[in-house]
């Protein structure tokens, strides 16, 4: 997907939904964000991991940006974090868009402030629309033969 098929920063923007499977030795609501290339938008989310040491799958859907500059040239036109852990002043509200740098939510779950804690995510996937669907699985020959292309 190109960022400029979400017409994030007009009128038009497009709903995007990220999907991914997370594993974690604690509990709680975790956080991260959506963020433009100038680190000018950002829009904190939250999910939840109900069990310890179990593989849960997570969709989160974010209302497009109508707002910002999104860049469409071939910058980073959007950078997604998961946020293991952030200092007050990079935590905003979870569920809107802000014109500030936040990495992640308020009050979500400190990873790295937890001695001996383990965090993994796999299958991460962002796609336009309200649902998420499967993981799209490519050999690997297909993969490397889409990357030559530039």
């Amino acid at each position: 997907m190109n960022v400029a098929d979400l017409a994030w920063g007009t009128a038009n923007a497009k709903t995007v939904t990220l999907s991914f499977w997370v594993y974690s030795s604690l509990t709680g609501t975790f956080g991260g964000s959506v963020q433009n290339y100038a680190q000018t938008r950002s829009y904190p989310f939250t999910y939840t991991i109900s069990s310890a040491n179990t593989w849960t799958q997570i969709n989160v859907t974010i209302t497009g940006d109508t707002s910002g500059t999104w860049v469409s040239n071939n910058a980073a036109g959007l950078n997604v974090w998961f946020g293991l852990g952030a200092g007050t002043g990079k935590t905003g509200t979870a569920g809107s868009w802000s014109s500030n740098f936040y990495a992640q939510p308020n009050s979500t779950v400190s990873v790295v402030g937890t001695s001996g804690a383990t965090f993994y995510i796999t299958g991460v996937q962002l796609e336009v629309g309200s649902s998420a669907t499967g993981y799209e699985y490519r050999p690997y020959g297909t993969e490397l033969a889409l990357c030559q292309r530039y």
